[in-house]
């Protein structure tokens, strides 16, 4: 579970988040909408304990991440934008690597199922990453992130460089993660596949949440223009 309890953020004079309630429950996949700037990505990085806030808590499974950080990350897998590999690794040597780091010791086939589950195709696997699209190199962090098998799973524009189908299998696995009990929290900027995978939706607008919604409340058409709505006002 995650919970933020009037987490503040400042840089110098910009306040990027202000006073942030959130609870994300075990289960639930939460999608926070909002244009560059919102407070999104702040968010996840208060979370991960990339950033310090200001003032308020970000509890990780009730445990304080600022005061705990080593303790709370083992509860955490991260998805971000852009996902660093060993360019001259394989996808399944960097997928196996960064698992051991986390002291996992599995098969070869257990790995490859993983890549071939995260819509890498089969015969990239044994490539090196420098040959691999923006798209690839995010489907081996979706591998790396389900390897961990972590109750929480923090998601920064995960879907950035996936294609449509590549899109749709990150959706199933999303939905398998709720229904084995993790809580998501997941940063984007795509209002069709939040309103597709997620069980709640948050829009932000200069570091303020200023509404949330059950997601099979609204259609995609209401939750458009809910968010124009919100992004028009001052």
């Amino acid at each position: 579970m995650l919970q933020a309890i009037t987490l503040t953020k400042k840089f110098g004079q910009h306040t990027a988040l202000h006073a942030l309630d959130l609870t994300v429950e075990k289960g639930e996949i939460f999608c926070l909408l909002g244009p560059n700037g919102a407070g999104k990505t702040t968010t996840v990085n208060c979370f991960l304990g990339f950033v310090t806030p200001t003032s308020g808590r970000a509890l990780v499974n009730g445990i304080h991440v600022t005061r705990q950080l080593r303790e709370a990350r083992r509860h955490i897998a991260y998805i971000p934008e852009t996902v660093m590999l060993y360019p001259h690794l394989t996808g399944l040597e960097n997928l196996t690597f960064f698992d051991t780091l986390t002291g996992n010791h599995y098969e070869e086939e257990y790995y490859i199922n993983l890549l071939l589950e995260a819509g890498l195709q089969e015969d990239a696997i044994g490539k090196s990453v420098q040959t691999y699209s923006k798209g690839m190199r995010q489907k081996v962090g979706i591998a790396i992130a389900t390897a961990k098998n972590a109750s929480v799973l923090l998601l920064d524009e995960p879907t950035s460089g996936l294609d449509p189908h590549a899109s749709y299998e990150f959706s199933h696995l999303l939905r398998r993660f709720s229904e084995e009990g993790r809580a998501v929290l997941m940063a984007t900027h795509d209002l069709y596949h939040a309103r597709e995978v997620a069980t709640r939706i948050g829009i932000m607008k200069n570091g303020r949440l200023i509404t949330t919604m059950e997601a099979d409340a609204v259609d995609h058409y209401t939750l458009e223009n809910i968010y124009m709505q919100h992004m028009r006002t001052v």
